[in-house]
Order: structure tokens, then sequence, then C-alpha cells
């Protein structure tokens, strides 16, 4: 609690935070319409992931670019940039009359998060570096506490009875906010790395923490997206608990990612992970069982697990000797997101041709990669 402490009693390191809470409360928001968008659009399932792999296909594209212009406009101000960005683009899915703009619409949203998310990353990293404090794993923090403030705002679905309106609500909340704090990081620039000339061994330390990456963002971003249909066509869950399994993922995120930076420094960061997919995996038994508050509980020791894998990797990938921050954590931001990106078009074709069951019996196998991948780092650092 520490760094949470740091964060909520110094502007210059809560303005990065609240970014990583704005990103999620834009997403967070846009994800509890989807069950809506769908009905509104008539489509099915496997038309739904294709929709949503335009939104993880805009994320990716932007990243083999992103590194270059963060070091020619500096990280603090593409983080600005990317905020403002995100914010414009984050009406168009809800606003979308047809699937074709749907799909549009959702490359443009994911592009901008895609950018604003290796801004953000980069920045905290640099933060770090600077003033020799951590608070990578808080600062996730504050991006699942964005997911919680989007999923109690599904209490509004009812009252407001509005897509359009509640997603502007939440635009003027993240805008307003930001534009009070940018001034705190906006000037700060990433520091010059001697740079070495390119070999499979300097990016060897990444490649296990991408294939981490790319399973936890992929499972992750499955969970938000698949949680709503899944409680209502297989756990029958009334409307109102369609939005528990994101609210209840959100939470233990929220409170893994706060108390993680102590929990780290104690035991370590492979160890940390270990414990996190284990969690995972009783989380998953928890959902297939399909009974109602046994899959939001389920979702909930997921979200605790998954809580501490991403921020450590993203640590680790900002501080790879002979590698810019911005590269290493483009580079964990890539492979995270192409799982990201694969999973729901993949996920989408499962659910059609069998069931969300066999989704998740799907994410449950994929979470013995990670067990496996930090089997190896550990032997590896023995």
């Amino acid at each position: 609690m520490k760094s949470l402490r740091l964060i909520l009693t110094n502007a210059r390191y809560f303005g990065p935070a609240w970014v990583f809470a704005s990103i999620n409360i834009l997403f967070g928001t846009w994800a509890i319409y989807i069950p809506t968008v769908k009905e509104n659009l008539q489509i099915d399932k496997s038309q739904l992931g294709i929709a949503l792999f335009f939104l993880s296909l805009g994320v990716f594209v932007v990243f083999p670019i992103a590194a270059k212009i963060i070091n020619r406009l500096g990280v603090g101000r593409s983080t600005w940039y990317g905020v403002v960005l995100s914010c414009i683009t984050a009406l168009l899915p809800i606003l979308a009359p047809s699937y074709s703009m749907l799909m549009a619409a959702l490359f443009l949203f994911g592009a901008a998060n895609g950018f604003t998310d290796i801004s953000m990353n980069t920045l905290v990293t640099e933060l770090e570096k600077e003033d020799d404090r951590k608070f990578m794993s808080a600062s996730h923090g504050f991006f699942s506490l964005g997911g919680v403030l989007a999923g109690l705002g599904s209490f509004l679905i009812g009252p407001l009875d509005n897509p359009v309106l509640h997603m502007g609500i939440a635009v003027a909340l993240v805008f307003i906010v930001n534009l009070i704090y940018h001034r705190r990081y906006v000037a700060i620039v990433a520091a010059r790395v001697e740079k070495e000339s390119f070999s499979l061994g300097l990016f060897r330390p990444l490649l296990l923490l991408g294939l981490i990456s790319f399973v936890a963002m992929g499972s992750e971003g499955a969970i938000v997206d698949w949680s709503g249909l899944y409680l209502k066509e297989i756990s029958l869950a009334p409307e109102t608990l369609w939005g528990a399994g994101f609210l209840g993922f959100q939470v233990t995120m929220t409170l893994g990612r706060f108390f993680g930076d102590g929990i780290s420094s104690r035991i370590g960061s492979i160890k940390m992970v270990g414990f996190g997919v284990l969690l995972v995996m009783i989380g998953y038994g928890l959902v297939l069982s399909t009974q109602t508050y046994l899959a939001i509980l389920g979702f909930g020791l997921s979200g605790l697990g998954f809580s501490v894998m991403v921020p450590e990797i993203f640590r680790i990938g900002g501080n790879v000797k002979g590698i810019d921050s911005s590269q290493g954590v483009s580079f964990i931001a890539g492979t995270g997101y192409t799982g990201f990106l694969l999973a729901p078009p993949i996920l989408g074709l499962i659910a059609d041709r069998f069931s969300l069951v066999a989704c998740f019996i799907v994410l449950f196998g994929c979470s013995f990669l990670i067990l496996g991948s930090t089997v190896v780092l550990q032997r590896r650092r023995s």
C-alpha cells in the first residue's frame, strides 16, 4: 500500500496513474454495452468476435510505430495526446449505425487505446527510474480501478436508458481530470539509452515474458468481452447480474495490484506470477461450474491472479539493458495484444461451434503455458 499512498499524496504520480484508470473507464463502459450493441445490430457471436478483432487490430497496428512517435514527441506529451484521442474515439462504437461502421469505430478506438497504453507504461517506467520510486503495480491498480468505476456504472443502464449519454459522462470524467493533472507529466521525456547492435540474445530476456503477456492479456480480454454473455446465456443470471462478473474481476484486479509492489519485493516477481496463475486456474474451475454465484466468484479469483502478472513483466521489459524503455514496453505490449487480438475471433468461433463453456475450457488450458513459463524462468534464475 506504500505505492498507493505515494500516488494519492503526490500529483506527480497521481496524474500518470489516472491515465491508467481513464483507459479502462472508457473501455469498460464500452464493454458493458457489448450485449446491447450485438442485439441492436442483430449480429451473431462470430460477427461480434470479428468486430472485437478490429478493436484489437487497431491496438496491434499502432505498436510498430509507437516507440518512434513517443521518442520524437516525448513520453509525457504522447501520453496526453493519447488520452485526448481515446476520449474522441470512445463514443464511436456506441454511435455506429451498421456492422461495418462498428468495425471501423472499434479499429480507431483500439488504435488510440494502444498508443496510450504504451505511452503511459513508458511514462511510469521513466518516473520509476528518475525518482527511484516503484509504483508500476499500483498504477495498473488504477487501471483496474477504472474498470471498477465502469462496472459500477452498469447500474446506470436502467436509469439512464441511453448508451450514448452514459459514454458521454464517462468521457467527460476522464477528460476533465486529465486536463487538470496532465501538466504534471506532459514535459517528461525518456532518458537516453546507450544502444547495442541488434541480436537475438539482446531480446532473449523478453521472450518468455512475451509468452506470459500473450496468454495473460488474451485471457483478460476474453473475460472482459465474454463474462457478461456467459452469465446471461450459460449461468442464466438475471439482467442485474450480467455485469457482476466483470465488476468482480475488476475489483480483485484492483486490490491485487495495490498490494502487488510490496508483496513482489518480498517473494520476487517470478514466484508472484506463479502464485497468480494458480489462483487463475481455481477461478476458471469455479466459472466452469456454470452456477451464477460460483461463476462470479471465479471471475473474481481470476482477476486476483491476473492482477500481478502484467505489471511485473512491463517493469522488467522497460528495464532491459541496451533497449529503450519504449521499445521494451512495446515488445511486451505487442505480444500481449497479439493474444488480445487473436482471442475474440477464435473464442467467437468456438462459442458458435460448441459453447461459451468450451471457450473457458480453452482458457483454462492456456493457463498452463504461463505456469510452465514461470518454471523455466525460475530455473534460469536459480
